[in-house]
């Protein structure tokens, strides 16, 4: 993914990247954050809008330290939004259907941005704006990348909860125990690159799914231009 990435570092592209990077930290993840309160909150659990996190408003659920890490290192998180379960009438799958509303907003965000760039290319052609170009690129990657992380099902990411619906409660909550140590591993694991391949792997399965969709809709030449970007 983002072939055009290796063509090297300039200032437009560092630029690009730091812009896109603002736009998740102030309107991406409070979209991932929202829709996990929204969601809770339509199956019955009223703590999010207690909190007040049933908003769009980035200062409502910004993390300073995840923030730091979407700037920096290209993945990150915000302030988790906290669920009580025993609102839920079907606690394990309710959960689990909270648990994946913050990474389809994810991948909601990414599909939208991927439409956004098929129109720019067939409205421009081969006049592409590299800024543009960067900036959309930068936007589809790391949410998607966001996604696939957040659906890693070990604690306490949002994957972690969707085992709820699987795992005996005795099984699931001690798991859970060691909820921080695990994180701190995971952290440990990306810092050393060692799922990088992985996630890549995964995040180009999904944006091979999203241009077979556009491909259908767009002239042949659009996709052609695409196919070389992504």
């Amino acid at each position: 993914m983002l072939r055009m990435l290796t063509a090297g570092v300039s200032f437009q592209n560092l630029l690009a990247y730091f812009l896109s990077s603002v736009v998740i930290v102030f309107l991406v993840l409070p979209v991932h954050e929202f829709a996990h309160g929204y969601v809770a909150y339509k199956l019955g659990d009223p703590t999010p809008r207690y909190q007040g996190r049933l908003t769009l408003n980035p200062l409502a659920h910004i993390d300073i330290i995840g923030s730091l890490c979407i700037l920096l290192l290209g993945f990150g998180w915000a302030k988790p939004v906290q669920i009580n379960a025993r609102y839920f009438r079907n606690p394990k799958k309710d959960m689990a259907i909270t648990a994946l509303a913050g990474p389809v907003s994810n991948l909601l965000v990414a599909f939208i941005a991927t439409l956004i760039l098929y129109l720019y290319v067939f409205a421009v052609g081969q006049n592409i704006s590299v800024f543009i170009l960067y900036f959309l690129l930068f936007l589809i990657e790391i949410n998607i990348h966001l996604a696939v992380f957040n659906l890693i099902p070990i604690p306490p990411l949002d994957g972690s909860r969707l085992l709820s619906a699987f795992l005996p409660d005795r099984q699931y909550y001690k798991l859970m125990q060691y909820e921080r140590f695990i994180f701190y591993g995971v952290l440990a694991l990306i810092w050393i690159g060692a799922l990088d391949r992985p996630i890549s792997f995964l995040s180009n399965g999904i944006i091979t799914a999203y241009k077979g969709i556009f491909n259908l809709i767009f002239p042949d030449y659009v996709g052609a231009l695409v196919q070389y970007i992504l």
